[in-house]
């Protein structure tokens, strides 16, 4: 994990397929103020490049950072996304 990022929040979507996690990131970011950041951990591969879509359309927020690692024999995906306004 990039210790340089500033977590306001986590979102535990493990488990969901799409567009769940996309879904559910949108919403915890409508609730995260200004200058916050969500880290979203996510078992859905297909996460990779939907968040990173979904955030690249979005006026309002940034995407910082995206991880990959193994958890439990697991793979587990990373996203960091800030609320830029």
């Amino acid at each position: 994990m990039n210790s340089d990022i500033d977590v306001t929040e986590t979102l535990d979507v493990r488990g969901e397929n799409c567009p769940m996690p996309v879904i559910k990131t949108k919403q915890a970011v409508d609730g995260i103020a200004e200058g916050e950041t969500l880290e979203v951990l996510a078992t859905d591969p297909g996460s990779m490049s939907d968040i990173g879509g979904w955030a690249e359309s979005t006026a309002n927020v940034e995407l910082v950072d995206q991880q990959e690692s193994d958890e439990a024999g697991e793979t587990v995906f990373r996203h960091f996304v800030a609320r830029v306004a």
